[in-house]
């Protein structure tokens, strides 16, 4: 099950939800769990995909000496 980062307008308070894809399509609203306030809105967050030189996934980064600047 997918995991969404939210916000509460109230009070500031980042907290993750942990809904179905069919939940999310239902209008998925949470409860903030600090001060409890219905007004959230969720966060957009960015996915990282690393393909081989030969185009396929290798699915996560790797690190090591030959990695270049950047790495780790």
């Amino acid at each position: 099950m997918p995991l969404y980062d939210y916000r509460c307008n109230a009070c500031d308070e980042v907290f993750e939800v942990r809904a179905s894809f069919k939940e999310k399509e239902a209008g998925l609203q949470p409860e903030c769990p600090k001060c409890h306030s219905p007004q959230t809105r969720q966060l957009l967050t960015a996915g990282l995909m690393i393909r081989g030189g030969d185009g396929g996934s290798l699915g996560f980064p790797a690190c090591g000496p030959d990695m270049g600047p950047g790495c780790c």
